[in-house]
C-alpha cells in the first residue's frame, strides 16, 4: 500500500485523558488515538472520527498524520471498539519509515471452487507477513480451484506479494479442502441401505 493524498489526517493534540474527556471526544465526532515507536515518547492525538472510520476499513491501514504541522507515518496496530455498539473507541498508531519492514497480519481470501461435492475450509483467517511498511498488500489468495477432498494448503504454499515473506511456520494449514459431514452422512445412509437390500434380495433368494 503505498501513501496517497487520501490517507492524510490532521490531528488534534489531546493533553486531557480519562474516560469522560474521551467520551465528550468521541461525542463530538473525533476518536482518542496515541502514536508510539521508533523510541519516541507517545503522542495522545484526538482524530476526525468519520474520515479515519472510512480509512481504517482497510486491513492494516497506513495514515499520514499531521499533528500541529509534525508529520508522522504511522500504522494502525489495534483498534478498540464497544462489544455492543461497535463504536470505535481508541486507535494504537504504530510510527514507521519509507522502507523499513514491519509484522502485520494480512487477510487470507479464497478464490476458485474446490472439486464438486467438496468445501475449502479456511484454517487460518490472516497470514503474519513481514512486509515494507508503505507495500502492504491488502489480502492474499488462496485458489483452490479443483482441488480434491484431502488436499491442505500451508503456509509455505501461498503465493506471496513481491517483497513479502512470511513470520509464521511455513507448515501452519491455511486451508483444508474435505466432503462435508452432512454428505458422508448421506452417503454412508445409501451404502447401509443398499446393503440392508442386498442382504434381503440374498435371503429371498436362498428360501424359493
Amino acid at each position: 500500500m503505498s501513501t496517497e493524498t487520501d490517507t492524510k489526517v490532521h490531528a488534534e493534540l489531546r493533553e486531557n485523558f480519562g474516560k469522560g474527556f474521551a467520551r465528550r471526544l468521541r461525542a463530538a465526532g473525533k476518536i482518542p488515538a496515541v502514536i508510539y515507536g521508533h523510541g519516541t515518547d507517545p503522542v495522545h492525538v484526538a482524530l476526525p472520527g468519520h474520515q479515519v472510520s472510512l480509512l481504517i476499513r482497510r486491513a492494516n491501514a497506513l495514515l499520514e498524520l499531521d499533528v500541529n504541522g509534525t508529520q508522522h507515518l504511522t500504522l494502525v496496530k489495534d483498534v478498540q471498539k464497544d462489544p455492543v455498539h461497535q463504536i470505535i473507541e481508541h486507535i494504537d498508531l504504530l510510527v514507521v519509515k519509507k522502507g523499513e519492514k514491519v509484522q502485520v497480519d494480512v487477510p487470507v481470501v479464497v478464490v476458485g471452487e474446490p472439486f464438486p461435492g467438496t468445501i475449502a475450509n479456511l484454517d487460518a483467517a490472516t497470514i503474519a507477513l513481514e512486509v515494507e511498511a508503505t507495500h502492504i498488500p491488502q489480502n492474499v489468495e488462496v485458489d483452490v480451484e479443483g482441488l480434491e477432498d484431502g488436499t491442505h494448503i500451508t503456509a509455505a504454499d501461498l503465493t506471496l506479494p513481491k517483497g513479502a515473506s512470511l513470520a509464521v511456520d511455513g507448515e501452519t494449514l491455511i486451508v483444508a479442502v474435505s466432503v462435508p459431514v452432512d454428505t458422508l452422512a448421506a452417503e454412508e445412509e445409501i451404502a447401509e441401505a443398499d446393503a440392508e437390500q442386498a442382504e434381503e434380495a440374498e435371503a429371498e433368494g436362498a428360501s424359493e
